[in-house]
């Protein structure tokens, strides 16, 4: 029997179209977990959304996506309401994913590019942290969430290392594990607990916009003790991991899921 067959337990993932997002609806829908997913995706590429979501629900779990922008504070209060009409009065959210990848990859000097500018940055620490508490907050003050929840987010070693045009969205990785660790803290007594998971080098959409990612690519597979990079897969696993009874004592944590990369 799947892990959450039967539980009305719901997983609403923020940036669920592609990538750890995806990865970590699929895995949560082969163990009965219901789904909700809110992206922000282009008409062109609906097909091939279309083709995942369609697997997501022949898992025989609820499904439910919205094609909207979730960093937009008025459309954020509409989905809410919308998803607590439609999970009905039993339904709960056992989890909450967050898996948006808006961030601007600039230098910050160069003689032939543009670079960051303070907008830029306040773009990037919106979306890729300050968005997680905001979604927290809206899902809390709406009572939607279970008795037993899990935040979950996902964070990379550029949390703590200088990389070239990661400038913005590492400062949003410092951030978002601020925010994760303090929404573990004041949280904890309504029985919500909060996680990062800092993923290995993954060879997803959001990498392959960073420049010289084939570079990255190529350094990691040697440098990971596997020889391999991560996979969204290996991401989702531990997420589905840390929404599991036995996970409840996990809180304020980041937890590495890298194959022991970030040692060598």
């Amino acid at each position: 029997m799947a892990t959450f067959q039967n539980t009305d337990y719901w997983a609403i993932i923020l940036g669920g179209s592609s990538g750890l997002g995806l990865a970590s609806a699929k895995k949560l829908a082969q163990q009965g977990m219901n789904i909700c997913i809110i992206h922000r995706n282009s008409r062109s590429e609906m097909e091939l959304i279309k083709t995942n979501f369609d697997h997501i629900k022949s898992n025989g779990i609820q499904f439910l996506s919205f094609n909207a922008d979730a960093l937009n504070k008025e459309k954020t209060a509409e989905l809410i309401t919308e998803i607590k009409t439609k999970i009905g009065e039993k339904g709960r959210i056992r989890c909450l994913v967050h898996s948006i990848a808006k961030g601007n990859l600039k230098p910050m000097t160069s003689q032939t590019e543009s670079i960051l500018s303070s907008d830029d940055f306040q773009i990037t620490l919106y979306a890729m942290a300050i968005s997680l508490y905001d979604w927290t907050k809206a899902i809390f003050e709406s009572k939607l969430f279970s008795e037993d929840a899990r935040i979950i987010s996902f964070t990379s070693e550029g949390n703590a290392k200088a990389m070239p045009y990661y400038g913005a969205v590492s400062a949003a990785k410092a951030a978002l594990e601020a925010i994760s660790r303090n929404i573990a803290l004041e949280f904890a007594p309504y029985g919500i607990r909060s996680n990062c998971i800092q993923a290995g080098v993954t060879d997803t959409q959001s990498l392959q916009m960073i420049p010289n990612s084939e570079k990255i690519i190529s350094f990691s597979a040697k440098r990971n003790p596997f020889k391999r990079l991560t996979t969204p897969e290996d991401v989702a696993n531990v997420v589905y991991l840390l929404c599991r009874d036995e996970a409840s004592w996990i809180n304020g944590a980041t937890i590495p899921v890298d194959g022991g990369e970030r040692i060598c």
